[in-house]
């Protein structure tokens, strides 16, 4: 691909137009310089400050941290080293948590509910201590999946100088044993995708119990985020392409030295946004959004992005659609053969060069616009410069193909439309499925029930299971469909089987998938009327999504829904109610507030 691919013009703001006035407490220093907020210092000498430390900028350090996540459990330390950082440049690093949910924990429980809330709670819980503590400054340290998008909302929000240091991604699991039946032998790697396809391997009699159980026991053996290109990594490189993270920040593992040496040059890094006075929405512009959209459509990131994207930019005032995410996707190749449908891990891709040598590539090659600006107080271009050179890479790695040999020749992720989606649906396709599936519907109101119906062989070769009632109304919370994806692959139905919803899939899901169906079933959206044995076609070429009923026989079922009256949310108090009640389709974000 030339520069005849995605066309983006340029609307960065040029780095003089950005600078401060060298004052780095503009906002602290209503607190702890006003003689009229003596109560406000006194809490803060308990605290441990000192006289000198009220004259020093106060920077919110927000790890996501708990210990029952690997993806997070490590983010303390992290911290600690960022406040290390920020003590050397002369800041005062005041660190405060977050909640988190572990979507690979809950996954294909009602607690899966409580993830994508999760993230709107994190960006929440950010602005509000930002605002209400007069920091100056944030660096946010996320782990898994819903971190980063809620770390970036907040930022988009509060609007203060702000940096992200990613968790970092785990290493990869090794097999213990061999696993003949499934083409693996002892030494391969294994990772949490797999640990989910193992339960349909097993119930479809392809795997005995200690095979099962050795992809379970070693799939994940260290702190990081899931190790393939699935949502917490996409959502790492996003934050890098956008320009709120330093380079190399998405690829570095968790545990690698680097990623502490990240965390303590973070400081230095906030002392000059500080005094330049750069904030969030300085840098991400729309031009960074469409750059991001760009390189996540590269790597075949997760379709999770979607969301994401959309409700970060409206939080920052940019505008941004779906169908910006359609425009990119036909104008941009598929390069990385990253999993969950290729070979290679995250770690893999930080050591061909990482976020830095795909964004040097593409820029060369017309793909993505270099002079936005980021957090080094650089431009994306300039970050980039010294960077590994993929080009002369073609001979010794594959991890990263060149334009000219595409996994896919367009983007992965489609955004479908038809009359089962007249608003719209985001499939992930790679290619390596097919483009097109056409088969009869086996419908589920409940993902409990998806599991027995395997185990007994009611599912079958060329059927086209529709899971509905988990958009974000109907769940509440539009949980992913990894477990219903992951035991197909496991059970060998992963490439003859189309999976449809108006939830979400996980990152790391893979196969014919189509999510976020809309309108959702809940506010009686056409996919809440399919029945058992209707046929439903998608065509991924002609980006349609039909559902092959009469309009007779839908007319009936509609008018047959609506004298049932309106479906009850499932939620009567609490924080899934409050979500139910405020959140936005999905095709805008899922936006709450």
């Amino acid at each position: 691909m030339s520069s005849e691919g995605v066309q983006i013009h340029s609307v960065a703001r040029p780095l003089a137009s950005v600078k401060g006035d060298g004052k780095l407490n503009k906002i602290s220093s209503q607190l702890t310089q006003n003689k009229t907020m003596g109560g406000s210092q006194a809490m803060l000498y308990a605290i441990g400050l000192t006289e000198d430390d009220m004259s020093k900028p106060q920077v919110g350090i927000s790890p996501m941290w708990w210990e029952g996540n690997p993806c997070n459990n490590h983010l303390l330390d992290l911290a600690r080293k960022v406040k290390e950082g920020c003590e050397s440049e002369g800041l005062i690093g005041l660190t405060f948590s977050t909640i988190g949910v572990s979507d690979g924990i809950t996954m294909g429980t009602e607690g899966m509910r409580y993830s994508l809330p999760s993230r709107d709670l994190i960006a929440d819980s950010i602005e509000a201590v930002t605002m209400a503590q007069h920091y100056d400054g944030n660096i946010s340290i996320p782990g898994c999946d819903k971190n980063m998008p809620g770390c970036l909302m907040a930022a988009a929000r509060h609007n203060r100088p702000s940096l992200m240091v990613y968790g970092g991604t785990i290493y990869a699991g090794k097999r213990h044993l061999d696993c003949p039946s499934m083409g693996f032998k002892k030494g391969d790697e294994v990772n949490i995708g797999q640990a989910f396809e193992a339960w349909g391997a097993y119930s479809t009699g392809r795997i005995n119990e200690e095979e099962r159980f050795d992809v379970v026991r070693h799939a994940c053996p260290s702190s990081g985020a899931c190790g393939g290109m699935f949502t917490a990594n996409t959502m790492g490189s996003a934050m890098e392409v956008l320009g709120m993270a330093l380079p190399y920040s998405a690829s570095i593992p968790a545990l690698y030295p680097e990623k502490k040496q990240e965390c303590l040059r973070a400081g230095r890094y906030m002392k000059q946004l500080l005094a330049l006075d750069l904030k969030p929405r300085d840098i991400m512009t729309r031009q960074a959004f469409l750059n991001t959209i760009t390189v996540i459509m590269v790597l075949g990131g997760s379709t999770n992005s979607v969301l994401h994207l959309l409700a970060i930019a409206r939080s920052a005032d940019v505008e941004l659609t779906i169908k910006d995410f359609e425009d990119i996707a036909q104008k941009t190749p598929f390069l990385a053969d990253l999993k969950p449908s290729g070979r290679y891990m995250q770690e893999d891709f930080h050591k061909v060069g990482g976020v830095p040598a795909l964004v040097k590539y593409l820029i060369k090659h017309g793909l993505v616009v270099g002079d936005t600006i980021t957090v080094t107080g650089k431009t994306l271009a300039e970050n980039v410069a010294d960077a590994v050179d993929l080009e002369q890479t073609w001979e010794t790695q594959d991890v990263i193909r060149p334009l000219d040999k595409p996994i896919k020749s367009t983007g992965h992720i489609t955004i479908l439309k038809g009359n089962l989606a007249p608003d719209t649906a985001v499939a992930k396709i790679t290619g390596k499925e097919g483009l097109r599936f056409e088969g009869p519907a086996i419908c589920f109101d409940d993902e409990k029930d998806f599991y027995p119906a395997l185990a007994e062989g009611k599912i079958k070769a060329g059927m086209v299971c529709v899971f509905r009632y988990q958009g974000p109304k109907g769940a509440p919370g539009m949980p992913e469909m990894l477990g219903p994806t992951g035991s197909l692959m496991g059970a060998g139905l992963g490439k003859t089987v189309a999976l449809i919803t108006d939830g979400r899939f996980s990152g790391a899901s893979h196969g014919f998938i189509i999510g976020h169906v809309t309108p959702e079933a809940q506010v009686g959206g056409p996919i809440a009327l399919v029945q058992d044995g209707d046929v439903i076609s998608v065509d991924a070429e002609d980006r349609t999504l039909h559902w092959h009923v009469d309009e007779a026989e839908v007319a009936k079922r509609q008018a047959a829904l609506q004298a049932k009256g309106k479906r009850p949310l499932r939620v009567k108090r609490g924080v899934l109610l409050r979500y139910a009640r405020d959140v936005q389709p999905a095709n805008v974000g899922a936006y709450c507030d």
